[in-house]
């Protein structure tokens, strides 16, 4: 219940950085090369992303899978966007660690939540770096002693037009935590992720 809290709070503040930088922006007019416009300017995408554990989190856990859904926001107009995202994130954890039967590690699951600025240098192809929480599920399950990470992703991708009122956006990014448990690194989140998702 007090990871719910967390969730909500954070996605009514998020949801406010959304409203007060559209109040900020005006309604592109142009049509651009590099995605489809909406009437408002936002850009709503859906996704599934998927990485591998990079670092000491490597050690005991093999792969993630899960989805997320993203805003970007216009700032200038087809160039600077600020970006709002939440997801579900499953690390799976490997079977029979250090050659030891039986010894298998519980998978992660999280929440991230994050905001940043993506921002478009040349058509088609972007750079994005956002930041936020990641909230732990199972923190009992891992042995963990924080339900709440600091998360930051660092990202490169391209965005194209499929019609005149959808795109696909791909991108590759480095994802981060700071450690769930005090004094151990391994309980860090680090992993090299694909999200490809369907904007519109």
């Amino acid at each position: 219940m007090k990871n719910l809290f967390k969730v909500s709070a954070l996605a009514i503040a998020f949801a406010g950085l959304a409203f007060g930088a559209k109040a900020q922006t005006s309604t592109p007019t142009t049509p651009s090369t590099t995605s489809t416009t909406t009437k408002s300017g936002i850009r709503y995408s859906i996704g599934v992303e998927a990485g591998l554990p990079v670092g000491n989190f490597k050690d005991n856990y093999k792969w993630n899978l899960g989805g997320s859904v993203q805003a970007d926001i216009p700032v200038i107009s087809n160039q600077l966007f600020v970006t709002v995202n939440a997801g579900y994130n499953n690390v799976f954890g490997k079977n029979n660690i250090g050659g030891v039967q039986g010894l298998d590690a519980t998978d992660f699951h999280l929440i991230p939540v994050k905001a940043g600025l993506k921002y478009f240098p040349i058509s088609n192809f972007y750079v994005q770096g956002e930041a936020g929480a990641a909230f732990l599920l199972n923190k009992s399950d891992v042995n963990a002693n924080k339900s709440t990470a600091f998360v930051y992703a660092p990202q490169i991708g391209v965005q194209f037009p499929v019609s005149a009122s959808s795109f696909i956006d791909a991108g590759i990014r480095y994802e981060a935590t700071t450690k769930y448990a005090t004094g151990v690194d391994a309980s860090k989140v680090n992993f090299i992720g694909l999200r490809v998702a369907y904007g519109f």
